[in-house]
């Protein structure tokens, strides 16, 4: 049984047979392979022969490589632009399906425009299965996440010259929006893991075959217990905070609550610092959007200077050092599916507050493993976070919770044997 799996990303495996740096983004995909490796599964048809299809540049975007029973392809795709579809995509996977000739193809994600020619190329709906991870559809109306008019419709030197104004940024998702909908109608199989990606996939193709299957997460995060002991007292931690959708600017008018009782509180964000010069070589003028530029205000505005620190971005393991150094977890976002922050958090026994947002709800039931706050209301964010620093006991018990709930979802053994029994079931179609 030959399954060709489509990748956003260049898996570690490759990467490190060629001493290339490597992301440990979707890091399951890694652990999904090195079972598949070592155990020699098989499905109802047979042994799984497994082909790699990934985004890369120069002569491996047109080559193919057997690497430990793995053969790779490469194609090349311009990342930094994913709302543009480049019809070429299609003439190199005919070439890989071609020479490889799957028995089906896995195609993991819908936010990019190799998925849709990859199916294209493909053309056999009912042996396609695409795994959904964010929306685009849902990201596309939410995306300004209630920030002022004004700053909407702003614009800096830097959004000017990368044609990457908020309104911009807005309207590329519209058009990875429009690539969903015809990727997930050429499908006949669909994997997801929560009720909004349920419903987002039949709104678009109510006829493919929806398979539930929850997600592992990075293999450090099953080790290691959050305690509050060891934690910086009343300290914040954001994942992620660089475009509206992620909500930053919410914890940022909640934070004169918080201080009003907590004078100590502090909050850490990692990812792309876009307040501030972080590791860039040019002056923050010229790289400033007109979000980071709002940030900056609110910053000044509610003299909270002294009360962000920027982390930057983090491996694995600084990301589970920095969970665990964390008195809370939030996650503001205005629209998640089943965002792997919460799930790592989680895992490690770390207090969550998160917004009634998207998928979160079927990650966390509120007041048994964490706190779900009123989507876009930085009041009752506040509230939920005094609450958690409060209630330190019962916050505890919050962790242990999500820990133990948390256990069962990302199981490994579980998740990968469910895996096979997808594939069995689209092997008999």
């Amino acid at each position: 049984m030959k399954i060709l799996w489509v990748c956003n990303i260049m898996l570690p495996a490759y990467a490190k047979a060629h001493g290339i740096e490597y992301s440990v983004r979707e890091g399951w995909l890694t652990g999904c392979l090195d079972r598949l490796q070592k155990e020699k599964n098989t499905t109802s048809e047979g042994k799984i022969t497994l082909g790699i299809a990934f985004p890369s540049e120069g002569p491996v975007s047109e080559g193919k490589e057997i690497v430990d029973e793995i053969t790779y392809y490469g194609f090349n795709e311009d990342l930094a632009h994913p709302e543009n579809y480049d019809a070429s995509l299609e003439t190199r996977f005919k070439q890989i399906i071609e020479d490889f000739e799957p028995d089906m193809m896995h195609v993991f994600g819908t936010e990019f425009p190799h998925a849709l020619a990859a199916l294209r190329a493909f053309g056999r709906p009912e042996r396609s299965l695409v795994g959904i991870q964010g929306v685009c559809t849902e990201i596309a109306k939410a995306y300004m996440a209630g920030i002022p008019r004004k700053v909407q419709e702003s614009t800096t030197f830097r959004d000017r010259l990368k044609e990457d104004s908020l309104i911009q940024q807005q309207e590329k998702f519209r058009l990875r929006a429009e690539n969903e909908k015809e990727i997930l109608l050429l499908t006949g199989n669909v994997t997801g893991r929560t009720t909004f990606d349920k419903e987002a996939s039949y709104s678009i193709n109510p006829d493919a075959e929806y398979f539930a299957m929850n997600e592992t997460m990075r293999p450090c995060f099953y080790s290691g217990k959050w305690e509050e002991r060891k934690t910086i007292p009343h300290s914040i931690f954001l994942s992620q905070g660089d475009y509206p959708l992620k909500g930053f600017h919410f914890l940022l008018q909640a934070m004169p609550i918080i201080l009003k009782k907590y004078p100590d509180a502090h909050v850490y964000v990692a990812g792309n610092n876009i307040i501030g010069r972080g590791k860039s070589k040019y002056p923050y003028f010229m790289r400033a959007s007109a979000y980071g530029k709002y940030l900056k205000r609110l910053i000044a505005m509610n003299r909270l200077r002294k009360k962000v620190t920027m982390v930057g971005t983090l491996s694995d393991v600084e990301m589970k050092n920095r969970f665990l150094k964390s008195s809370v977890f939030v996650c503001t976002s205005v629209v998640e599916n089943s965002p792997n922050s919460v799930g790592e958090a989680m895992l490690l026994g770390v207090p969550v507050v998160a917004a009634n947002a998207g998928g979160i709800p079927d990650m966390i039931t509120d007041g048994m493993d964490g706190v779900i706050f009123d989507n876009m209301d930085y009041k009752k964010l506040a509230e939920a976070i005094l609450q958690m620093w409060d209630e330190p006991v019962i916050a505890a018990v919050y962790g242990d919770n999500a820990s133990k709930r948390a256990a069962k979802t990302h199981n490994a053994d579980t998740n990968y044997k469910r895996l096979l029994e997808i594939y069995d079931a689209i092997c008999r179609k």
